[in-house]
């Protein structure tokens, strides 16, 4: 390997010193500014490099990792939120009584794995990957546990369901892999092409069923679906944040890669199983945030239908002609990434390690005292809810183009339905801000960074839902 091999992995070696030099800097003094900054410098150096790199010619592929223009937009987006959750974490901890900067470690460790992913071309880099995305959220979402203002236990109990499920379905996946292995003799995605389509099939679909399933829990699809709500609820605000937007971006990233450069959804049962999956998460997910007061667990429940809605687009991938499924794909996952990073960085700048902001309840009256807050809360919410003039808008009008494009009307019908529905809870929340303010409202918390973070991304999704062009330009230079 010569020095010029090296420089499209320079974004994941810059992430991977970071993590070391954060550990280092422990070990030797625990100052939590100085190790907020090494870690915001290090993802901002990450994702310059990555950007450095579009759209720019695909470089050659490596045994385990493809870090084409595709990979290195996703590690931009992957960096980017990040540097926002550190940042809505730093008002989240500030009067933490333990130890916080094992969290950011976390994180970064977490980002390295999310990193793999995205240019992940073979099942080993995708299994090494996906375990260091997990064991790192592990972590981070029972992190409060040790500290004795927390109010319950319901932390770890969130990290010990999700360390269980999480590895029941890991299971699945390298089971599903060792049958891909036994049929092709191979552990990169291409050779998913030498999976027999005729006689003989049935270890096929098994193998490929089985990945399905362990990749279905991941993005929480229906009936995959059963720990979201309780780690949602359960685990700390920014830690959710993470779990949400690149725990889930993250898996797409490489299940998107597997349907447009293999013919896995051409194999008949595969195919319905997929468009199931999106049927059943769009009506479930949707359905069961109407029955919730608490807000995480609304946001767990819509992320449900939101997977849905893009699994209809990966569907579409293997049917469409050109390139508009990965487009509708690229832009949706970055507006669901701002809109989500947003609603929670909300939910993180009036919560604490001690109280967790969580109850529709408690954002009664919003308008009255923090109406900026309010008013980029209400863009989130909207967002994702599909309204025009927003990134949400644009996304879900993508997504249709490409269900059309390849004559899914099924499920193109559950999602305009779906979306109908889940503009009611939507406004739920938004109509309760809206009240008078309650004689016992909880106090709002002062937070710059993560009022930044939330002022940023608001901007972002009115400008990408004014004036998606200069976004899609992008999206279209790197397709897949």
């Amino acid at each position: 390997m010569s020095a010029g091999d090296l420089i499209p992995l320079l974004p994941l070696l810059a992430v991977t010193a970071s993590s070391i030099w954060v550990m280092m800097a422990i070990g030797v003094k625990r100052n939590y500014p100085f190790i907020l900054g090494s870690t915001v410098g290090g993802l901002l150096i990450a994702g310059l490099l990555a950007m450095n790199l579009l759209p720019g010619p695909a470089p050659d592929s490596m045994p385990l990792l493809t870090m084409d223009p595709y990979a290195q937009f996703f590690t931009v987006l992957i960096c980017a939120l990040a540097i926002g959750v550190s940042l809505v974490g730093h008002n989240y901890w500030a009067e933490f009584d333990d130890q916080r900067e094992e969290f950011l470690l976390l994180l970064l460790l977490a980002t390295l794995g999310a990193v793999v992913l995205a240019g992940a071309n073979h099942f080993a880099s995708l299994l090494l990957g996906l375990e260091t995305l997990s064991m790192s959220l592990y972590g981070m979402l029972a992190y409060p546990v040790q500290s004795e203002r927390a109010p319950n236990g319901h932390a770890l109990e969130s990290a010990v369901k999700y360390l269980i499920l999480s590895a029941v379905s890991t299971a699945m996946i390298l089971f599903g892999v060792a049958l891909v292995y036994a049929e092709t003799g191979s552990l990169s995605f291409a050779g998913l092409e030498g999976l027999p389509a005729g006689p003989g099939i049935g270890i096929s679909v098994v193998a490929l069923l089985l990945i399905s399933a362990g990749v279905a829990f991941k993005l929480s699809l229906f009936p995959f679906h059963i720990w979201t709500p309780d780690v949602y609820q359960g685990a700390p605000a920014p830690a959710t944040a993470y779990l949400a937007t690149i725990g889930k971006i993250a898996v797409f990233i490489v299940l998107l890669r597997v349907v447009v450069e293999t013919r896995t959804l051409g194999i008949a049962p595969v195919a319905v199983v997929f468009s199931l999956l999106a049927l059943l998460s769009i009506v479930a997910g949707n359905l069961l945030a109407l029955l919730q007061d608490n807000l995480k667990r609304i946001l767990a429940y819509s992320s449900i239908a939101h997977m849905g809605y893009l699994l209809i687009a990966i569907i579409a991938a293997f049917y469409a002609e050109g390139p508009i499924s990965v487009e509708a794909v690229s832009f949706y996952l970055f507006a669901y990434a701002i809109m989500t990073l947003g609603a929670f960085g909300v939910v993180s700048l009036l919560s604490s390690d001690a109280q967790e902001r969580d109850s529709i309840s408690d954002y009664q009256g919003m308008f009255w005292r923090r109406p900026w807050l309010a008013a980029a809360f209400t863009g989130m919410l909207l967002s994702l809810a599909g309204i025009p003039l927003t990134a949400g808008f644009i996304g879900k009008f993508y997504l249709v183009l490409a269900g059309v494009e390849s004559g899914l009307w099924l499920l193109l019908a559950a999602l305009v339905v779906g979306s109908g529905i889940g503009l009611y809870y939507y406004l739920r929340i938004v109509y309760r801000m809206l009240l008078p303010e309650p004689a016992d409202a909880p106090e709002l918390r002062e937070g710059n960074a993560a009022f930044s973070v939330v002022l940023v991304l608001f901007m972002l999704l009115v400008l990408f839902g004014v004036y998606p062009a200069s976004l899609m330009n992008l999206i279209q230079a790197i397709a897949l």
